[in-house]
């Protein structure tokens, strides 16, 4: 128990060191944390705070793994961390420094209970890609396929439940330190990471969600997914089909013509427009290493689907009522789509809601995202959210990563890129499929249903309500708001009250034993009992008035 305090010590000194060199030292004063760095001048702290999405991109970069993966995490929730530290980790990339192929070695035989001999005819032991959980190696199977290995860092689950342990305790020192970070649930933030990236240490999950997108497009002509090797698959190894072309992020710039790219951005649109609004399951991480450009153009592959979001059925309804209303120039009709999903605005706003997101509307309709500043954009909506007091849900948080990653990813493929273009079409042809005779009697048949099943129920419910009627027992509950810290402020008025009067009190009753009494012991002139009555009277007047200066208020 000791050895583990230490270590968590140890991390802790060594991640306050490293936030210190790039630029953190001002958080660790004002936020009076300075007494985390044991041996530390406090004028080795002072740190210019510019450029901070840098310096927190760089800091997280060289913490390790389990931070690069916060860091990611961060970029998705822009109602927490301000746009420019948003924009600046949505770089974070998980390229690392490979492991050695002893340990490789070492974990595929743990796992697959066989060597790298006996499985492969053929393993590079040079990996194409090292990721911040895992790194990738090509390899060829006894029946001539060519694979993708990707092998699990050793202690990759250990190193994680340590730095979530250290997160935790930062969540907590958050929580009671500074203030400034009360209106974010730093606990339920790391909660959130916890679970993402310990799903991410099962291979075999990512590996389901591989086989679920493999069915989804079996047959697609321009979209590949890879087949899944499961003899080959465990919790730290998976294998998947090899996509023989070029990643994205390694396409020549000057390689293909405009039309091309044009083509290729288009096509990427459309993939996750299909996953969003047919499928309800999507690739929650299109970042240019995870899709590969095939057979010249015409194909695109997907990998790492440890991030996969998933919608339900009423979700994705809306979702393409909210899609086909945007594509379509129907602004009227977005806040109510916009609550339907579950945007909460004042009703009694809802008229300055609707002009504000009319005006951004037409702001950035039509124009192509060379035109566009992402920083302002994002800017300007969450100026609108904290203006109106809107409530995001939270769900949505993977969706909202995904369709700003593909943003980026266009723009930096075909600069003219308009995604009004890609959507108009796409939503038509929603349109046409919502309401073709099949899907329109599929849906009056399960709201018939439903509604039945409501009529059926309503005499029972009526019944119900009308005995709980005569026999008294109907309840009116209700929540006050802000209830708990009302009775907590009158109950410290209340006990200061009473210690003034005590305190008045004490000094009354001294000065009549002082005036009346004329025997007994005295100090000073005092009698002894009206001394003592004086003193304690004046500490306790003195406790009382250092209280009543303390929390600022006079």
């Amino acid at each position: 128990m000791a050895s583990s305090t230490t270590r968590n010590l140890g991390r802790l000194s060594e991640i306050a060191q490293v936030a210190v060199k790039h630029g953190f030292g001002y958080f660790f004063e004002t936020h009076r944390l300075t007494d985390l760095l044991p041996g530390r001048e406090r004028d080795t702290l002072a740190g210019v705070p510019s450029e901070r999405g840098k310096h927190l991109r760089e800091m997280l970069d060289e913490l390790g793994p389990t931070f690069v993966k916060f860091g990611q995490l961060l970029s998705t929730r822009p109602d927490i961390v301000p746009p420019d530290i948003v924009l600046e980790l949505q770089s974070l990339q998980d390229d690392v420094r490979p492991f050695p192929y002893e340990d490789v070695e070492r974990v595929i035989h743990e796992d697959l209970e066989l060597s790298v001999e006996q499985l492969f005819t053929e393993f590079e032991t040079t990996p194409v890609a090292a990721a911040s959980i895992g790194q990738v190696h090509r390899a060829t199977l006894p029946n001539g396929h060519r694979v993708a290995v990707k092998v699990q860092r050793p202690n990759a689950p250990r190193q994680v439940d340590a730095d979530l342990a250290l997160l935790y305790q930062a969540a907590r020192l958050a929580r009671e330190r500074v203030r400034a970070l009360d209106f974010i649930d730093a606990r339920q933030l790391v909660d959130e990471f916890s679970r993402s990236i310990r799903q991410e240490l099962d291979y075999r999950l990512e590996a389901r969600n591989a086989e679920i997108f493999h069915h989804r497009f079996a047959g697609h002509p321009h979209v590949r997914i890879p087949r899944v090797y499961w003899s080959y698959t465990r919790a730290r190894v998976l294998t998947l089909e090899l996509l023989e072309g070029i990643q994205l992020a390694d396409l020549p710039q000057d390689a293909w013509e405009m039309e091309e790219r044009r083509r290729l951005a288009y096509l990427m649109t459309e993939t996750w427009m299909t996953m969003i609004f047919r499928h309800g399951f999507f690739h929650g991480d299109p970042h240019p290493a995870n899709i590969f450009v095939l057979d010249e153009g015409s194909v695109i592959g997907l990998v790492d689907f440890g991030q996969v979001g998933k919608l339900t059925d009423d979700d994705m309804s809306k979702l393409t009522r909210l899609f086909i209303d945007a594509a379509n120039e129907r602004v009227d009709a977005l806040p109510r789509r916009l609550a339907e999903l579950g945007v909460r605005y004042p009703r009694e706003r809802e008229e300055e809601f609707l002009a504000e997101l009319r005006e951004m509307y037409y702001r950035y309709y039509g124009a192509s995202l060379a035109e566009i500043d992402p920083l302002q954009v994002i800017r300007e909506a969450f100026q609108l959210i904290y203006r109106l007091n809107l409530r995001l849900p939270t769900r949505f948080v993977l969706l909202d990563k995904a369709i700003a990653t593909l943003g980026s990813v266009g723009i930096d493929l075909y600069p003219d890129f308009n995604v009004f273009e890609v959507a108009r079409p796409y939503a038509r042809s929603l349109m046409l499929e919502r309401y073709t005779p099949q899907r329109v009697l599929k849906r009056a048949q399960a709201e018939g249903i439903e509604l039945a099943r409501i009529a059926r129920d309503m005499p029972y419910q009526i019944h119900d309500f009308m005995e709980e009627i005569r026999d008294g027992q109907l309840e009116v509950g209700f929540v006050h708001k802000g209830l708990d810290e009302f009775m907590r402020k009158l109950d410290v008025a209340f006990n200061r009250l009473v210690i003034a009067l005590v305190v008045v009190g004490g000094l009354i009753g001294s000065s009549l034993i002082g005036i009346f009494s004329t025997k007994g012991p005295q100090i000073a002139g005092v009698n002894f009992l009206s001394f003592v009555g004086f003193v304690l009277s004046g500490g306790l007047g003195l406790w009382l008035l250092w209280g009543v200066l303390r929390s600022g208020r006079l």
